[in-house]
């Protein structure tokens, strides 16, 4: 068997998120289906590079994944791609993978996702399912002025979910960029890993800040009480996106 890379993307809606469940189709699920026609008739196992939840995107997910020895790049992309339709679910790139050790998971160096606010009155019709429709103002200088107190290592329980079952909520941010184009905010988040519901927890508290609700200072008061009930609503995952992952040596260099 060889060791595939593959990168996916991924329209969220209607997906009860990367990994299987019982309560619906995920898209672990339509990937090890689609990767069963090339095994002789058994799913292979999947391992992905972050666990996004129900209506979470990804352009860049990155997914392991075991193929017979004797397929190329492109069969193991195109075959996925054909037998995957009609989800919308998309193998853009595929990588062979020499090293035994490598992790999808546990090899990466690098997550980045992209959170996009529409803030404007009207509602959205073409970007439906992948914004966050707010109508009242947002301050994005404001809330790039709030977001200086999360960036590096910190204690992050005030924005995990109650849930997240990670061992430690220590995590690292290396990026937290706020921008506005137009009727449009986009917040890129960097780090290592995240915990659960870190991005869109950050989000829902940020939002207050744009709004005016809390004061700039209230981010750091909320990061250093450790307390979930302290920081704002998590925000829908519309507007999330799993952007890319990087790794020490790239696994889609030099592929075709």
């Amino acid at each position: 068997m060889t060791r595939f890379a593959l990168k996916l993307e991924y329209d969220g809606r209607g997906f009860v998120g990367w990994q299987r469940q019982s309560n619906g189709v995920s898209v672990q699920q339509v990937v090890e289906q689609a990767g069963a026609h090339l095994c002789g008739g058994v799913p292979p196992v999947t391992v992905a590079a972050g666990r996004t939840d129900a209506g979470v995107h990804a352009e860049g997910q990155v997914v392991q994944a075991e193929f017979p020895d004797g397929f190329t790049t492109r069969t193991v992309r195109d075959a996925l791609n054909f037998h995957m339709r009609p989800h919308a679910v998309t193998v853009v790139e595929a990588g062979v993978i020499s090293d035994e050790c490598w992790s999808a998971r546990f090899s990466a160096v690098a997550r980045e996702y992209r959170y996009v606010i529409l803030n404007r009155a009207a509602r959205p019709a073409l970007d439906a399912g992948f914004v966050w429709h707010v109508r009242r103002p947002l301050d994005a200088e404001r809330m790039q002025l709030a977001a200086i107190a999360l960036l590096g290592r910190h204690d992050f329980t005030s924005f995990r979910a109650t849930a997240c079952q990670a061992r430690s909520p220590v995590r690292t941010l290396d990026r937290l960029d706020i921008g506005r184009r137009g009727d449009r905010i986009e917040i890129r988040v960097g780090a290592r890993s995240f915990l659960h519901h870190q991005v869109r927890n950050i989000v829902g508290s940020l939002k207050l800040v744009g709004e005016e609700k809390w004061p700039v200072e209230r981010i750091a008061a909320v990061l250093a009480a450790r307390d979930r009930a302290a920081a704002g609503p998590t925000a829908p995952p519309d507007g999330l996106t799993l952007m890319s992952v990087a790794y020490p040596l790239d696994p889609f260099a030099g592929q075709q």
